[in-house]
């Protein structure tokens, strides 16, 4: 919807609007006391970082030099990656080390969002303003003729972004819990590990072959999920680390190889709403985890709920493992028929 926007109105407008909307949120969070304004900090924040998932993305892809264009596309999602690991791993060392760790984090981010804004402000608008053109949401559908790769890369992001979304929602709480680490800093380090892996691999992956990556990508995901279960199972702090670290690269070579083949599968003229319906399924992936992992320790407790969830991560990108070499052959044989 946003990225779409931005076409209209121009880049620097809605990257403005998202500094404003993360600083306001910021400032919530700041003052926050009740859970409902929390809430609201989230929702604010939610769409500062949906209009910069797709316009961002974007003003970094064309106001990229022409020796950096190929590099761009690899580069800008690696980042919206990365800064969900920085995240983390910056408030957990505040959290830890610096004074008033409830509020630091906030002050430190509006500090970053000042430069931010100021920076946008001086940039080069990338895109002609459309005048007349009317702003609507994006429509959500995928083609008869995309259906196919389409499912097999949705299941894959589905999966990779679940991880994120398992791996943030219970790492915290596990570490403190079961492992009885109690290191803000420490539990903020583990989930920079996996999206750090994330960003690495899709950067180091630019060049490998579409399909063989994706399929390599899935290997890597059920692979990973049967380490963190292990972890988890064992109570094993050095498990986690390595799970993490496998299951980011795995994560980081299914979504963006998936997101390659979904492009180009999809007619010029709807791969837009292609392309959101994709990042649609991506982002309740990453969504689900929290709030279904919450429910369910509440229930079985935390390892158990922890252990089932990674349990299904991982069948997901079996399925989709099965399915891209699958295809694979197929196309194979009737190449060499």
């Amino acid at each position: 919807c946003f990225g779409r926007w931005s076409d209209i109105l121009g880049r620097r407008p809605l990257l403005i609007a998202g500094a404003i909307l993360s600083a306001i949120s910021a400032v919530v969070f700041l003052t926050a006391g009740p859970v409902w304004q929390l809430m609201i900090g989230r929702v604010l924040s939610g769409l500062s970082a949906g209009i910069y998932a797709g316009a961002a993305t974007a003003a970094v892809i064309e106001l990229a030099p022409p020796s950096w264009r190929h590099r761009a596309p690899a580069l800008a999602t690696a980042a919206n990656i990365g800064g969900l690991g920085l995240g983390p791993l910056i408030a957990g060392l505040l959290a830890q080390f610096a004074p008033a760790p409830l509020r630091t984090a906030f002050i430190v981010d509006l500090v970053l969002l000042a430069i931010v804004f100021v920076g946008i402000w001086f940039m080069t608008e990338p895109v002609t303003r459309k005048e007349g053109t009317r702003l609507s949401v994006q429509k959500l559908s995928v083609p008869p003729e995309t259906r196919a790769v389409f499912a097999r890369a949705a299941i894959a992001a589905f999966a990779g972004f679940a991880v994120m979304g398992t791996f943030t929602g219970v790492t915290p709480s596990f570490v403190s819990h079961v492992l009885g680490i109690h290191s803000p800093a420490l539990a903020g380090s583990l989930v920079f590990l996996l999206f750090g892996a994330s960003a690495a691999a899709q950067i180091a992956g630019r060049t490998i072959p579409t399909e063989r990556a994706l399929i390599a990508g899935c290997a890597l995901l059920v692979v990973g999920m049967a380490v963190l279960v292990g972890g988890l199972l064992a109570a094993s702090f050095t498990l986690l680390v390595i799970g993490a670290l496998i299951a980011g690269a795995g994560q980081g070579l299914s979504f963006s190889k998936g997101l390659a083949s979904v492009v180009a599968a999809s007619p010029a003229d709807r791969r837009a709403e292609v392309m959101s319906t994709f990042f649609v399924v991506a982002y309740v992936a990453i969504s689900i985890p929290i709030v279904g992992e919450g429910i369910a320790a509440s229930h079985w407790g935390l390892k158990t709920s922890g252990v089932v969830f990674n349990v299904a991560v991982g069948v997901l990108a079996l399925i989709a493992l099965v399915l891209t070499a699958v295809a694979v052959r197929r196309e194979n044989a009737r190449a060499f028929a």
